[in-house]
């Protein structure tokens, strides 16, 4: 179904400029005739022929040239007042600068789910549209588990909190996607996008391809990729020999986790993910939740192993507040502990700590909620082989949460040392 929809999608877009009313045929035949007359013209003026023969050459070669400078010029003006209709002067240079910038930007892969994912991508789409994103389908909690279930389909949520930030379309599309119904409809709890990727996906046969097509209502910058379209479910091991199986009940328990993994164990990762790793300049992990949001994507053991393989810069956001059910009590060591134990230990090369403050009350509202400051270990780290950049990273108002703009600055700075 995936190849038959895409075969009749080719088939539609190679017809589209010859639907009527589009206004574009005209300027694209006289082009076409522009380009003829100048071969026919030129082709006969060096020949010894009569000079009115020459002439009438002469006269049809300019008359080529000016017919398809007309027709590009019409062209070149069509696709601007289409796609740029506000764009005038000094804006339309600005505008073309900078996507010809994006484009030559460092090829960047970003690993996680969840909301930190899509603080880092806000900020890195500034600086660069060569970004994939690479993220987890174990969620199994909310309006992304229910479609999961009733559909069979890996989970969309994550993917669609990666779409938005990735996004340039107008800010109401954003808001469609991120507008969730209310709890006394029949829709209640799920999210417009992740219904949208779910009817997607029905149509097309294929996730992966739905996300692409998702990507481009969204027009995004750079790429989503899923870790695996298999439908994984996320198992914890606690650390008093219990179990619990779902992504959005571990940390519900409240207990240490000993370690987590995957079910079923060998989840095939998508090739568009393996290559973005290898071709990739930097690869970011993180922010986010350490066991259910980053980890699950290290535990697909190919990815792992092309990380580890891989040449680029390895950088690992730690996370800057504790999360009751899962790090209660980790330091930013603890963290990457974590991380090494479940993958490899050259999964990173560097961690970015938090070391700005945090005002009084905000942190007393978090300890009631049983979360607490990261602490940063700077010299265990460095004894594990990791080098730490320290920075003020946060923005506060009623939560704590990282500055997408300074942890791209951060990140992209890094290309100094490729």
């Amino acid at each position: 179904m995936k190849r038959k929809f895409e075969i009749k999608r080719k088939i539609k877009d190679k017809f589209k400029w010859l639907y009527p009313g589009i206004g574009v045929k005209r300027w694209i035949g006289l082009s076409a005739f522009g380009v003829i007359l100048l071969i026919i013209g030129s082709s006969h003026l060096r020949s010894e022929e009569y000079w009115i023969i020459q002439t009438l050459d002469t006269i049809m070669v300019i008359s080529g040239i000016i017919l398809l400078i007309l027709g590009i010029k019409r062209l070149t003006r069509y696709f601007i007042g289409e796609f740029i209709p506000s764009a005038q002067g000094d804006e339309l240079a600005g505008i073309l600068y900078q996507k010809k910038q994006l484009g030559r930007g460092p090829k960047v892969v970003v690993i996680g789910g969840g909301h930190g994912l899509s603080v880092v991508l806000h900020g890195i789409k500034n600086y660069t549209s060569n970004i994939n994103a690479i993220v987890t389908v174990a969620d199994s909690g909310g309006s992304t588990g229910r479609l999961r279930e009733q559909f069979d389909i890996p989970a969309p949520g994550d993917v669609r909190n990666c779409l938005v930030a990735l996004a340039d379309a107008e800010p109401l599309m954003q808001e469609l996607f991120q507008f969730r119904f209310k709890q006394d409809s029949e829709l209640g709890g799920h999210s417009f996008g992740n219904l949208f990727i779910t009817a997607m996906t029905q149509i097309t046969g294929d996730f992966e391809t739905a996300i692409k097509e998702s990507s481009r209502v969204l027009a995004i910058k750079g790429r989503v990729i899923p870790a695996t379209v298999d439908k994984v479910n996320l198992v914890a091991e606690y650390k008093d020999g219990s179990f619990m199986e779902g992504e959005a009940k571990i940390p519900e328990k409240n207990l240490p986790i000993k370690k987590v993994s995957l079910k079923p164990s060998w989840p095939m990762p998508t090739q568009e993910a393996i290559k973005a790793i290898e071709e990739a300049e930097i690869i970011v992990l993180g922010p986010g939740s350490l066991y259910t949001s980053i980890i699950p994507n290290l535990l697909i053991k190919q990815i792992t192993d092309a990380i580890v393989a891989s040449r680029a810069i390895k950088i690992y956001v730690c996370n800057v507040m504790t999360q009751p059910g899962e790090t209660e009590k980790y330091s930013a060591s603890g963290h990457i502990r974590a991380l090494i134990e479940h993958s490899h230990p050259r999964v990173l090369d560097y961690c970015i700590v938090n070391n700005g403050s945090i005002p009084p009350a905000v942190l007393k509202r978090y300890e009631q909620e049983g979360a607490f400051p990261v602490i940063n270990d700077r010299k265990d780290i460095e004894n594990m082989g990791y080098r730490v950049i320290e920075d003020d990273i946060i923005v506060v108002d009623d939560v704590v949460r990282h500055d997408s703009q300074k942890l791209a600055k951060i990140i992209l700075g890094f290309m100094e040392e490729i």
